[in-house]
């Protein structure tokens, strides 16, 4: 019997197993069949909670390491509304050590509030020392200017007028499969409106191939091509700045301390924002 659970983050949803007892192994093909919509469980993506694999004193070791899946079952990269959600499971499994392992290093986490199944959970992300500005992308046949940031997953971001009513699919999938300058690994691209003091973002997924309805990563990257752009945050404290942000449905904030040399990007970035436990799902394999 297999026992998952149901996590979503600003509508990103995911399914999570406690894995730390090692017994539980999926194939790509395994990940796939469950995160299928019609014919599966249906998410975003997988997450296995295990045990860390860092060596040295126990008392210095991660609570626990993340281990994630697109839907396609793919691998290998960071989730940011997926590592608040399984930080909201860990916590619900009595787990108090909030610094896990991800694909792209170390991570910090902290509960802001707690309210029924619902958590407000703070992810601290990688620090981004780099990115791209593109005036143009070969193999795009529609404008293409935008920022390219790596936040634990590789995103293009572009700013964009109405973006209510931006037909993401189309022009997210044209990038993300086209941009010659981004394969031949592809890219998850963002379409971003500043709306006063918030962003509002809307995000094409590879690996999902379609558009989801909130991607953290991807709020971050948006958040520090905004601030390299121009676009003033919704508020500057000391030498952070915040940046609101509304996804289709849900509000987040990205904080950061913008590194000073002309080539950085950001460090101290942090990703707060919802993670609301669903449902617990036992399936007979």
């Amino acid at each position: 019997m297999l026992k998952l659970y149901k996590y979503q983050g600003a509508g990103n949803d995911f399914l999570i197993a406690d894995n730390r007892d090692g017994a539980l192994s999926l194939t790509a093909e395994q990940v796939s069949a469950l995160c299928d919509r019609r014919y599966g469980v249906g998410a975003d993506g997988l997450m296995l909670l295990e045990n860390p694999g860092c060596s040295g004193d126990a008392s210095a070791l991660p609570g626990f390491r993340m281990v994630y899946y697109n839907s396609d079952g793919s691998g290998g990269m960071m989730c940011g509304n997926g590592g608040r959600c399984i930080v909201a499971f860990a916590a619900d499994r009595g787990i108090e050590n909030f610094c896990f392992e991800a694909p792209d290093g170390l991570h910090y986490a902290r509960i802001v509030s707690s309210e029924g199944k619902e958590k407000t959970v703070a992810l601290q992300m990688k620090n981004v020392e780099e990115y791209t500005r593109y005036q143009t992308l070969s193999g795009v046949k529609v404008p293409s200017d935008g920022w390219f940031l790596d936040t634990g997953t590789r995103h293009f971001v572009r700013f964009v007028t109405d973006v209510d009513t931006y037909d993401v699919v189309a022009q997210g999938r044209d990038i993300r499969c086209n941009a010659a300058e981004l394969q031949p690994v592809g890219v998850n691209v963002n379409f971003v409106e500043p709306c006063g003091s918030v962003l509002k973002i809307r995000t094409y997924e590879k690996g999902v191939e379609d558009e989801t309805f909130a991607c953290g990563t991807g709020i971050v990257a948006s958040c520090l091509a905004a601030y390299k752009a121009g676009v003033q945050p919704s508020e500057v404290s000391g030498d952070s700045v915040r940046y609101d942000v509304k996804a289709k449905r849900d509000r987040l904030s990205v904080t950061f301390r913008p590194l000073a040399s002309s080539c950085g990007v950001a460090e101290d970035v942090w990703l707060t924002g919802p993670a609301t436990f669903v449902a617990e799902i036992l399936i007979d394999n």
